[in-house]
């Protein structure tokens, strides 16, 4: 059974922010971030994936997860590359 760990992307007021999750469904737990029904921290925003790793097991994940939520420069990275690339349509931001 596969882990994920994610990077969402949202803007808010002029300013992108990202957020940094695992699940075993990354579409589903996406879909409940999009409806307020996710994390206290990203209800009411439109959220977009920009990132997804597959784990082999679950503790795995969490450990991930932990390092990229702390890695400030990777999560930068992650995001201005995916905002340069224009993969979403910014202006529905």
């Amino acid at each position: 059974m596969s882990f994920y760990v994610y990077i969402l992307i949202s803007k808010r007021i002029n300013k992108y922010i990202s957020y940094v999750g695992y699940a075993k469904n990354v579409n589903k737990r996406l879909q409940l971030h999009n409806i307020s029904k996710g994390a206290k921290f990203t209800r009411g925003n439109k959220w977009f994936l920009i990132y997804k790793k597959s784990y082999s097991s679950k503790s795995i994940a969490m450990k991930e997860e932990y390092k990229l939520k702390k890695n400030y420069k990777l999560r930068s990275k992650i995001k201005s590359k995916f905002i340069k690339n224009e993969n979403i349509n910014t202006s529905s931001l």
